[in-house]
């Protein structure tokens, strides 16, 4: 098998006990299965939850802490007990760790976006593994980015990963509720994730998890659109993961071949919030999406929202969503060339959005 470049995601009820402890077997198991990819050769990335279920006991909590300050308290001591595991088990493999904590933020700001890839790239080609969880003790909203399934799909864009390994306690998407229909059957394959896939796997699993089948397939839908192709499913034993990229995974495999890899300028694009939307003609519309040109200020007829340069705007059609895009005027700007001709606009610039700062929805 050619080197690839995998992001694994580890749930919590895949690393704990009925009681949110850390089982170690569970957890041996999975270090014996990374490791097993990592010396094959393969570039291995570990988004790993369980931090919050690892350190509620130590505080006194009978249960998860259902507080912000309980899960953040609980975080910070699970994730040193967490990282500490993962250390000692991975030395035994030879093979060294490393924790990187993220926030939103480090997706949605261009320069922190750009600094982590370096960091992932750097320790990638020094052949060290990664570990990954959001840094829950500081997080300003509650798990800021919902679980780690969309935490794992946003890294998996980050380092152009080739897969998405989404390990969890259910063998992938089922029809129906395998538990209430035992006539249920396994979907072993999608090309792509739909509206109505998403509204029918709604409903979570594990109490100690925060990311039920709905959260997996939105992650899945978001490395999609970053080109990564996403398994959703279990195993045991050293060899599930490279079972899982040889195709003979116990779960569900989420391909794709109409998406490209997208640069990392462009995944910046496509994953920080929008700061307002614009509204183009037909005219404009055909340069964006056949003929590939910039957009101008002629073919805009409306703006809402405040924006500034830099920022990330959405683009309309006259029926649809068409992509977003990073903006070169700001909101105050651009309204004072709305429509008008690149002669009849004073500055420099005539793109409102450059084709290399433009991403197709």
């Amino acid at each position: 098998m050619e080197k690839k470049r995998v992001v694994v995601k580890i749930g919590s009820s895949s690393l704990t006990n009925s009681k949110g402890e850390i089982d170690h077997n569970k957890l041996q198991d999975h270090i014996k299965a990374l490791a097993t990819l990592k010396h094959q050769g393969h570039d291995v990335v570990l988004v790993s939850s369980g931090a919050v279920a690892a350190g509620f006991r130590k505080l006194g909590y009978p249960s998860r802490p259902v507080t912000l300050k309980g899960k953040q308290a609980a975080a910070a001591v699970g994730q040193s007990l967490l990282i500490q595991y993962y250390s000692e088990y991975f030395s035994a493999h030879q093979i060294t760790a490393a924790q990187i904590l993220l926030t939103r933020t480090d997706f949605s700001k261009k320069e922190r976006y750009k600094n982590a890839y370096a960091t992932f790239t750097e320790l990638l080609e020094r052949n060290i593994i990664p570990i990954i969880n959001e840094n829950d003790t500081v997080s300003v909203t509650e798990l800021t980015f919902g679980d780690n399934d969309m935490l794992s799909a946003l890294v998996s864009g980050l380092v152009h990963a080739d897969q998405l390994i989404i390990l969890t306690d259910i063998n992938g998407l089922y029809d129906d509720n395998p538990i209430k229909n035992p006539n249920a059957k396994r979907i072993n394959c999608l090309t792509e994730i739909t509206d109505e896939i998403l509204q029918n796997a709604a409903g979570s699993g594990s109490k100690i998890g925060t990311g039920g089948m709905q959260s997996k397939l939105l992650a899945a839908r978001t490395a999609l659109q970053s080109g990564v192709n996403v398994f959703i499913g279990n195993g045991k034993g050293a060899n599930k993961l490279i079972n899982i990229m040889q195709g003979f995974g116990d779960g569900t495999y989420v391909n794709s071949e109409n998406h490209a890899i997208i640069p990392n300028q462009k995944q910046w694009i496509l994953l920080t919030e929008v700061s307002g939307k614009l509204y183009i003609d037909e005219g404009a519309e055909e340069a964006l999406l056949i003929n590939g040109k910039s957009l101008l200020p002629a073919g805009i007829y409306k703006i809402e929202g405040e924006f500034y340069k830099g920022d990330v705007v959405e683009v309309y059609g006259r029926s649809k969503l068409l992509g977003r895009g990073e903006v070169l005027y700001s909101s105050n700007e651009l309204s004072c060339a709305l429509g008008k001709r690149t002669h009849e606009i004073g500055g420099t610039t005539s793109e409102v959005i450059h084709r290399d700062k433009w991403v197709k929805a």
